[in-house]
């Protein structure tokens, strides 16, 4: 990330998926798709990420998410956390929230707040929408 005079703004993104089992390859999958969607739709490079917190509902303990993301190129230096989600009754199963904050440049005035899978129902108005500033 080079500067040359670009104003940068500091914003957070939400997002949120579900894995298919409480299995690494299944948590890996959801992981590494959403943080895929993440960076596609709204054109962010690793260096451009401040600090992720990944949270998980407590039937999910087979990796930590942030074990996956930290395996990913270039995000070996990004601070991350895991914790787990408050439990609430009825509440979605087997879910991987993150809230990711990152420098953009003040121009870019719309993020992206990818919420897939059965995650899409958390968020129904950020579900493939774009939010503005």
């Amino acid at each position: 990330m080079e500067d040359f005079g670009v104003e940068w703004r500091v914003r957070a993104i939400r997002g949120a998926t579900t894995a298919s089992a409480n299995t690494v390859e299944a948590i890996r999958e959801a992981v590494t798709e959403l943080l895929d969607e993440l960076e596609k739709r709204n054109q962010i490079e690793p260096e451009m990420t401040i600090s992720a917190i990944f949270s998980v509902t407590k039937d999910l303990d087979a990796i930590f998410p942030a074990a996956i993301a930290r395996q990913r190129p270039h995000w070996e230096n990004v601070p991350l956390l895991d914790v787990q989600h408050m439990h609430v009754v009825g509440d979605l199963e087997r879910c991987i929230r993150f809230l990711i904050h990152v420098n953009l440049p003040a121009s870019h005035l719309e993020v992206h707040h990818p919420y897939l899978r059965q995650a899409k129902n958390l968020r129904p108005d950020w579900s493939f929408s774009r939010v503005g500033s």
